[in-house]
């Protein structure tokens, strides 16, 4: 409902007809150059022209008035009173170093939490979740930086080496995104839409290679611009039927062979008023990025995406800001802008930048042309010194493929613990359990899932 009566009536009334005309213009070219693109497209022309039109105008809106929005958004949190498993260990283990710096003037904070999961399709894993927040600058002026390294094995052929940054250089004048995996990643597929049941799955194996970079320079407080380099390189893909290939099942051409490799650039728009993307304080984030994968580039075959994340974390009680007591909400549309794109790189639940999305579903359960996500997510603290603490979270989505976007809908439910690890970055473990039609699982996490 805030979304709906507040967020929503300022985009449209503060997106003037100069950002009309630029967007139809972008997809003029888009559509209207490509010979191939099938006739569906024109049906969703508006859903992509109102989410950019939503995107754009956000930034322009919320960039101009920034200093309005969250006037103490640089305020650092105390964390004096709080009691994490750190100081459960000094007191545990008794120790007591000779001279501990005050907390102000620490800036490394490191978290690491083995724990065991299960991926789609791959059995019982080991993962070893690393976290560390830095802050290069004074903390009044600087975001928190994080960079995180998973890694997982299965004791056997499966395992994973993902790593991933996002860094706030002084005074937060640039922000370095990073995104690097080497995988090999067994999951399962549905096909497109969502038309089969969940017993008609098929295992997909392959190798994966990601290698993203974007660079976005700060044009207003909190709004940022910037270009990215993004390479999916996935090779050896068969199934573990021998007589079923990814083609015959899916019925799709592209990206359905032993290789499928995809070079491209993208535009990145960023507005955030947060400032630990570990555990967000009240605040909004909203970030659109536009890529383009040429041949020359050396992609398979040319084709071109846009996604759309907005985020807004809502303080139930303000008076308290050192008690979480918050309501996240979570919203991201994904959709692909001519027909060539390679199947695996499709929109699909549990695939978005993070791999954050679609609790309680397994991976890659729907995928589609287009995707709408929604989220929303109660956090609270149960012990006073923020120790203990739980969360309660819904989310739906709906594709197109074997239907219309929005004419189907997805859900999945469920609730989590919450243990203080580092109160410095503000980083917990969290323990959820999510449940859908058909599915439920357990899942270990550092930091929050949005």
């Amino acid at each position: 409902m805030y979304l709906c009566n507040s967020v929503i009536p300022q985009m449209f009334m503060k997106f003037s007809n100069h950002h009309f005309t630029i967007i139809k213009y972008y997809i003029n070219i888009e559509f209207g150059t490509i010979n191939d693109t099938p006739a569906y497209y024109t049906s969703d022309m508006k859903k992509i022209v109102l989410a950019l039109g939503c995107c754009l105008s956000y930034y322009v809106s919320f960039a101009q008035n920034a200093p309005n929005v969250i006037p103490q958004n640089n305020i650092v949190k105390d964390t004096a009173r709080q009691t994490d498993l750190i100081d459960i260990g000094k007191a545990l283990f008794r120790i007591s170093p000779k001279k501990i710096r005050e907390q102000r003037d620490k800036k490394l904070y490191f978290s690491i939490l083995p724990s065991s999961s299960s991926p789609g399709g791959s059995g019982r894993v080991l993962i070893t979740s690393t976290t560390a927040g830095v802050y290069l600058a004074s903390k009044k002026t600087t975001n928190l930086s994080s960079v995180t390294f998973a890694p997982y094995w299965n004791f056997g052929s499966r395992f994973g080496l993902p790593l991933r940054s996002n860094i706030w250089l002084p005074n937060n004048t640039w922000n370095i995104q990073g995104d690097t995996r080497f995988l090999v990643y067994p999951q399962y597929t549905w096909g497109l839409g969502d038309g089969k049941s969940e017993s008609e799955k098929l295992l997909v194996n392959y190798k994966y290679i990601r290698f993203y970079q974007n660079a976005l320079k700060r044009i207003k407080p909190y709004f940022f611009a910037g270009l990215g380099y993004n390479l999916d390189y996935r090779f050896n893909i068969n199934s573990d039927d021998p007589n079923t290939t990814l083609k015959d099942y899916t019925g799709y051409e592209y990206g359905t062979g032993k290789n499928s490799f995809s070079s491209g650039i993208s535009l990145n728009l960023l507005y955030d008023t947060r400032n630990n993307s570990i555990n967000p304080l009240p605040g909004m984030y909203a970030n659109m990025v536009y890529r383009i994968n040429p041949a020359f580039l050396g992609s398979n075959d040319s084709w071109s995406s846009i996604y759309t994340d907005v985020r807004k974390y809502i303080s139930l009680n303000p008076a308290k800001p050192n008690q979480q007591n918050t309501l996240a909400i979570w919203s991201y549309f994904w959709t692909t802008l001519n027909s060539k794109t390679p199947y695996l790189d499709l929109p699909s639940t549990g695939w978005d930048p993070y791999n954050r999305s679609a609790r309680g579903m397994d991976q890659n359960r729907y995928r589609g042309r287009s995707l709408f996500y929604l989220e929303g997510e109660y956090r609270r603290d149960i012990t006073e010194n923020g120790l203990l603490g739980f969360v309660v979270f819904t989310n739906v989505n709906t594709v197109s493929g074997s239907g219309s976007l929005f004419t189907s809908w997805h859900a999945a439910a469920g609730t989590g613990l919450r243990i203080k690890f580092n109160k410095g970055s503000n980083t917990n473990i969290g323990i959820d359990y999510g449940l859908s039609k058909g599915y439920s699982n357990v899942m270990f996490s550092l930091g929050e899932a949005f």
